[in-house]
């Protein structure tokens, strides 16, 4: 089922994201850092939103929820484990649970890491995943509550969806990451290839999203941290990969 998917920036460096099912005009929306330029964009194509999908409680994805829901009377879905300190929600669901915006079928999954409790959505007809602050552009996000395990389980699991699945991540992050990118596997050629992809989509006035898991597979330390040259940086050639993707994740903290 077709989905169309328009990125809209809030705050400094948020994204929310509209997306609306072409077959029958289901539109719902990937957290609310602001309503404002959300419901501009919404009055911009004339389309009214049905739904909410929240990802986790940080309050630079929840704190326009509020006013979206009371222009708009759209219904809000969220993770039940986290529903204490989410919005009020209409849907609260679990991983595997699913999702549909219009007739289009999305899963909820987990993403602990970031966050207990921080899920991501789905769509695997469309190829599409709103990774959030899990998986994001080149990166992945702090680990606020989570330990390195269940972040490392969470990316490796999105590691292996199709590698045409599209990523929308929630921020803005990709110039820093890609930095801390070229210094963890400075022999990458990918990584130099990906900064001059990101460069003239920005020189065109465009946003670099969405990613694709291939981009990922190829240029994000977080997902590589199996291989010898992350190894090699870490000084860490014979441990378990989830101690890789631990030491990386601490250096990228004092990056």
């Amino acid at each position: 089922m077709p989905l169309e998917v328009v990125v809209v920036p809030c705050l400094s460096d948020n994204f929310a994201y509209i997306l609306r099912c072409e077959e029958n005009g289901g539109t719902a929306c990937v957290d609310v850092p602001d309503a404002v330029p959300i419901l501009a964009a919404l009055d911009a194509r004339g389309w009214d939103l049905d739904q909410v999908l929240i990802t986790h409680h940080h309050p630079d994805h929840i704190q326009g929820a509020a006013d979206l829901v009371a222009a708009t009377g759209a219904r809000v879905t969220g993770a039940a484990a986290d529903a204490h300190r989410l919005p009020p929600l209409d849907e609260a669901v679990g991983p595997g649970d699913l999702v549909r915006v219009g007739r289009a079928k999305g899963v909820a999954r987990d993403a602990a890491g970031h966050t207990r409790g921080h899920i991501a959505f789905h769509f695997p007809a469309e190829r599409i995943l709103f990774s959030a602050d899990s998986l994001m552009a080149a990166g992945c996000g702090r680990l606020f509550e989570g330990t390195p395990a269940e972040m490392w389980a969470t990316l490796s699991a999105f590691a292996a969806y199709p590698a045409d699945t599209q990523i929308y991540s929630g921020h803005d992050y990709l110039a820093a990451n890609l930095r801390f990118a070229a210094h963890a596997d400075p022999e990458n050629p990918a990584i130099p290839e990906r900064v001059a992809r990101v460069a003239a989509i920005k020189a065109a006035g465009g946003w670099p999203m969405p990613w694709t898991m291939e981009d990922e597979r190829a240029t994000n330390p977080f997902l590589r941290a199996d291989l010898p040259g992350l190894r090699a940086t870490t000084g860490l050639p014979k441990a378990p990969a989830v101690e890789v993707f631990a030491a990386l994740r601490a250096m990228k903290d004092k990056f």
